[in-house]
């Protein structure tokens, strides 16, 4: 329920606030194929870094050329199958924020699949500021067939009624500036 209605909020929020233009192309870049034609996992993971520079997760802007279009997208809240709604959900929550910091730890590289650990944090653009901070990884499931993601899980190092009191909880200094208002 909470991640539907996360998802309602940012529909809701991105007619009210559209989203920030961000500079990179929006996801069409040419993929390298291997000899028998399918994407090169290579490549794919170069444009998952270069997505995670970007701030995918709440700009929106990934190399949808790198994701099955039927790809799973799964974090601790639910689940859903579709590249597009993907991306208008991390578009949408992107409309949220006042300000984001991603940044990617670590790659591995693990047989089926590939494994990035990332920091994230921001400032929500809600009247009392909160901060969120987490840190996690996502799960890189590359199809046999086409070499593509085809699976995308993030796991959260935190639990999720930290970051619901993350979210309830002011930023510092917020009551002072507003005593003098």
């Amino acid at each position: 329920m909470a991640w539907y209605g996360s998802e309602l909020l940012g529909i809701a929020a991105s007619f009210v606030r559209p989203p920030k233009n961000v500079e990179a192309p929006q996801g069409t870049s040419e993929l390298a194929l291997d000899r028998s034609g399918i994407t090169d996992r290579n490549s794919i993971v170069e444009a998952i870094k270069d997505d995670l520079q970007r701030s995918y997760f709440v700009t929106g802007n990934l190399t949808l050329d790198a994701y099955e279009e039927d790809c799973e997208f799964a974090d601790p809240a639910g689940s859903f199958k579709g590249l597009r709604r993907f991306k208008r959900n991390c578009t949408n929550f992107g409309s949220l924020l006042a300000q984001s910091n991603m940044k990617l730890m670590k790659w591995e590289d693990v047989e089926e699949k590939g494994i990035g650990h990332w920091r994230f944090s921001c400032i929500m653009s809600f009247p009392w500021k909160p901060i969120l901070s987490a840190t996690g990884y996502t799960e890189y499931y590359f199809s046999k067939e086409s070499g593509k993601v085809c699976r995308h899980v993030e796991h959260w190092n935190v639990p999720k009624m930290a970051l619901l009191k993350q979210i309830l909880r002011p930023s510092r200094g917020f009551w002072q500036k507003n005593e003098g208002s």
